[in-house]
């Protein structure tokens, strides 16, 4: 790609970004929209008509533990075209810095709310993640909840890095299927960095890293009432069902976060101003240009 093109680009993005201008709360470094189901729906719309490529983060306590032990991780949350708080915690502490509106947008519900507008609107969608056979019987699934939704592709991805070989034939089906959506569902961080990474190659206007959404809308995950949400203990009722791999998630980071963000919140740790996230991202990429 040249480097005419990748400025113009590049200034179609930016232009794009200002367009989306929202506020952000600021989570222990992290900038987590200060948005609800309602308005990150609507500002993905707005994204999708755009014609540029980006990527959604649908980011928790998980999330922000990962980025305060990797930089790199925090730069790829913080360049989001929206990072949605996944989480009741999320929504308190942007609640406390003055965001009174902000509220939880749950995974496996955004991912509804935006396959509705697909529908009607008649975007197509490409579901990557999974384990061999979810992301089929996933498509599936959303096609007889939503009737009419074209689903453009599938793909499986290994457990690790991409060959060669798959890289290709990822990118050979998504750039021939043209799809406006691009759901990803890994694990956090590995969506995160697979977004950054593909975004551009990908050609997506819309990447969203989803996590176990893939797993809500295929019952392989139950999900939990809906006062343990709003409680902020929806991860008690994920440990309940999968102990082995989520004990020393939840040991290792919810006290931690309780800790770092208490001190955040009593001024003890430096915040930064609550800001538009698109202008601080604008205003970063013209000081490298």
């Amino acid at each position: 790609m040249s480097a005419v093109v990748k400025s113009e680009m590049a200034k179609s993005e930016a232009m794009a970004r200002s367009e989306l201008a929202h506020a952000y709360a600021d989570v222990l470094g992290v900038q987590v929209s200060a948005v609800n189901m309602q308005k990150a729906v609507e500002l993905a719309q707005r994204w999708l008509g755009m014609g540029s490529c980006g990527y959604v983060c649908v980011t928790g306590v998980h999330g922000v533990m990962e980025a305060q032990r990797d930089e790199e991780l925090r730069r790829i949350l913080n360049r989001a075209v929206m990072n949605v708080p996944d989480g009741m915690p999320m929504t308190w502490v942007g609640r406390a810095q003055g965001h009174d509106a902000m509220d939880r947008v749950f995974g496996p519900e955004f991912m509804a709310e935006i396959c509705a507008v697909a529908m009607q609107k008649g975007y197509r969608i490409f579901l990557y993640g999974g384990r061999e056979g979810v992301a089929q019987l996933l498509g599936e699934n959303l096609q007889q909840k939503f009737p009419g939704l074209q689903v453009a592709g599938t793909f499986t991805p290994p457990f690790g890095e991409l060959s060669p070989e798959q890289e290709t034939t990822l990118l050979n089906a998504v750039h021939d299927s043209r799809p406006h959506i691009l759901w990803v569902g890994l694990s956090t961080p590995k969506q995160e960095r697979f977004m950054a990474r593909y975004v551009e190659l990908l050609g997506v206007p819309l990447l969203v890293g989803v996590g176990a959404a893939f797993d809500f809308h295929t019952g392989q995950i139950r999900d939990c009432p809906h006062w343990m949400k709003r409680a902020g203990m929806q991860w008690a009722h994920r440990l309940i069902q999968d102990p082995r791999r989520l004990w020393w998630r939840y040991l290792r980071n919810n006290p931690a976060f309780l800790y770092r963000i208490g001190l955040q919140l009593c001024g003890l740790r430096r915040t930064t101003r609550a800001v538009d996230v698109f202008e601080t991202n604008t205003k970063r990429e013209s000081e490298v240009r």
